[in-house]
């Protein structure tokens, strides 16, 4: 019996591994990285072992130091998460090796399944569909579009699209770089694209008797960079023949390699209706929770009664329902998907009815390079498909999200498209419909800067702004004298002035003639737009503000009436958009002559490679960034001379 178990992992996962723990009587062990010594994952811990450094490959990738932080907090048995050791066959032999019970499948099962190309011949001798790799030297146009994949490693890291033949050579050159810096190994291989395909998973579980069992599909299509972003179970609309085809090839998978515990194989599905498969997955997925839902179980009390020995269930469990699952990212989906750091000084997402949150985020904690950007995830289960997707959709729309910018207006967009919700969309729906789904609404933001002036005059006695008892009042009976606050809306920039007053007939505001002040306090303020009553919440840290609504949420920078002259870059100046570490400049020297678009650097930053790209053509005049150099948001990387 397993007493005391150590996460390999930090936030969303640890925590929810530590609850089934709680559930279990099972004492848990956190180890944490020095920016990560206050997050809740550590607090929520009866133990908890430092990991000197900031830097995955110095702390959470050490396989050595996590061994040692188990047996010197008494832990008896390590579970890894995903990410991070999760698919390291050495790790799992170095916590056998220890002593300690390794709750994951045996550390052959994952070498068999480390390198996709080594994969691809076992699944091919195993009778498994796939898709033929190809050779680069004798790909031909008939073969276009073209996938080039890191043979280590998951996430897209290392995956390119090639849809001209001329761009192979430079995108295997990146597809290598990338792999060998993401997993250490810069083995990558080449095989047809499918256009239009949906990316389809099993998930699977095994045990030491014998058993191997599906739970089902789920479809993970909506996809930004080949990461997923929405995944829901079952996957929708496939064929019965298909749906069993797809359980047959991925219990024939787990056999064929030995397999014990958790794990998930992945196909993707053209739209011929043929499935390929892509990869094994010898861990817990990120989306296992839509699973969890449908069929009501907890994969991870599941993996843990394996690791200690025992059979799988004897009655199967039967699915019931729909669930789909949204991952919230401090990102920015409109500017290249960049990510956002910063205080995330509220998180607050409903739950219970059908709502389910994982998070490894509380209130006030920081979002830093280091790690990935993701904040949540939201989960919505009902007896329909339909249900869960509507369900969702008005969970997200009414978090209360006060921080960096996330992903949320595009994943309630995208729920809310008919694409989706006919179950017709594919690996290529975001990018498809990216414009759409990342458009700015102009007709409610200047609303909003107008709660938000609202309320911050009523924080300020002098302009006769205040609340009483709820109610509006304290305004002096004289007419105010005009009153301007400029804003400008995050991410994208837009300024709004907003002009009022106040008067003993009441609001009087530029741009806003049909527009009744009902109450105005620091945090809330009551408009009435046309004859409709609208409420507004109001939020200010420093000088973000953040208003939310049932119109909307919006955030803000409020302006100073002087900008600061100071505050000035040289033309051309191609600055960090986020903090990271340049790990890679192209072939370029001061005094080159460059394109408009070209590719200058590469940034990394919270496990995503983000290109530096020249704003014109010209000749670049300066450049700063050399591989390593570690960098903040707006810093001067290099200088473009327009010509």
């Amino acid at each position: 019996m397993i007493r005391s178990l150590l996460v390999a992992n930090r936030a969303e996962i640890a925590r929810r591994i530590f609850r089934t723990c709680r559930e279990l009587g099972i004492a848990t062990v956190a180890v944490h990285s020095d920016p990560d010594a206050a997050a809740p994952h550590v607090r929520e811990a009866d133990a908890a072992v430092r990991l000197p450094g900031a830097a995955p490959a110095d702390t959470y990738l050490r396989a050595d130091l996590i061994v040692k932080a188990a047996l010197a907090a008494g832990a008896d048995a390590v579970h890894p998460g995903y990410g991070f050791l999760s698919e390291n066959a050495d790790f799992a032999r170095a916590v056998t090796d220890a002593g300690l019970t390794w709750v994951g499948p045996p550390p052959e099962a994952i070498e068999a399944m480390a390198s996709k190309t080594r994969a691809k011949d076992l699944m091919r001798a195993a009778g498994v569909p796939l898709l033929a790799p190809l050779d680069p030297d004798r790909a031909t146009p008939d073969d276009l579009p073209l996938l080039v994949k890191a043979a280590a490693g998951g996430g897209g890291r290392g995956m390119r699209v090639v849809h001209d033949l001329a761009a192979l050579p430079a995108e295997l050159t990146s597809a290598r770089a990338e792999a060998l810096s993401a997993f250490g190994d810069a083995e990558v291989f080449l095989e047809p694209y499918v256009e239009g395909a949906r990316h389809v998973e099993v998930q699977i579980l095994a045990d030491a008797h014998g058993e191997v069992r599906s739970l089902g599909t789920r479809d993970c299509s909506l996809q930004r960079r080949h990461q997923k972003v929405i995944e829901e179970a079952p996957a929708p609309q496939l064929p019965d023949e298909l749906r069993h085809a797809l359980d047959e090839a991925a219990v024939g998978a787990a056999r064929a390699i030995g397999y014990r515990g958790a794990g998930t194989v992945e196909f993707l599905v053209g739209r011929d209706g043929r499935p390929y498969f892509l990869e094994m997955n010898t861990r817990l997925q990120v989306e296992h929770p839509v699973t969890e839902c449908v069929y009501g179980v907890d994969l991870v009390a599941l993996q843990l009664r394996v690791a200690e020995g025992e059979p799988l269930p004897a009655e199967p469990p039967r699915p019931r329902g729909h669930a789909v699952e949204a991952r919230l990212y401090a990102e920015d989906p409109a500017a290249g998907w960049r990510p956002g750091t910063g205080t995330m000084h509220r998180l607050a997402l409903a739950e219970g009815a059908g709502l389910r949150v994982d998070s490894g985020l509380a209130d006030g904690d920081d979002i830093t390079v280091h790690y990935d950007p993701m904040l949540a995830k939201v989960i919505a289960w009902a007896p329909t498909r339909a249900e869960a997707v509507r369900r969702l959709a008005h969970a997200l729309e009414r978090a209360r999200l006060h921080g960096p910018v996330t992903n949320r207006d595009l994943l309630v967009r995208a729920l809310r498209h008919p694409e989706f919700q006919d179950a017709r969309m594919d690996t290529g729906f975001l990018e498809r419909h990216l414009k759409d789904l990342t458009a700015t609404d102009e007709t409610t933001t200047p609303l909003a800067a107008l709660a938000a002036a609202l309320a911050d005059a009523a924080q300020r006695p002098a302009t006769g702004a205040g609340t009483v008892a709820g109610r509006l009042g304290g305004w002096r009976n004289v007419p105010s004298q005009p009153q301007l606050k400029t804003y400008r809306s995050e991410p994208d920039g837009t300024e709004h002035e907003v002009r009022y007053r106040l008067t003993r007939d009441g609001l009087i505001a530029d741009d806003h003639p049909n527009t009744r002040l009902i109450e105005a306090g620091p945090h809330h303020v009551v408009l009435e737009v046309n004859g409709v009553r609208r409420a507004f919440d109001v939020a200010a840290y420093g000088t973000q503000v953040c208003v939310d609504s049932p119109l909307g949420a919006h955030a803000f920078t409020a302006l100073p009436r002087f900008p600061d002259p100071t505050a000035r870059t040289e033309p051309g100046s191609l600055l960090a958009p986020m903090p990271g570490t340049v790990v890679r400049v192209a072939d370029v020297a001061v005094g080159d002559r460059v394109e408009a678009g070209q590719a200058i650097l590469w940034l990394e930053a919270m496990k995503m490679e983000h290109r530096v790209t020249a704003p014109a053509a010209g000749v670049l005049s300066a450049l700063h960034a050399t591989p390593g150099r570690q960098v903040e948001v707006g810093a001067v990387l290099a200088v473009v001379n327009e010509t």
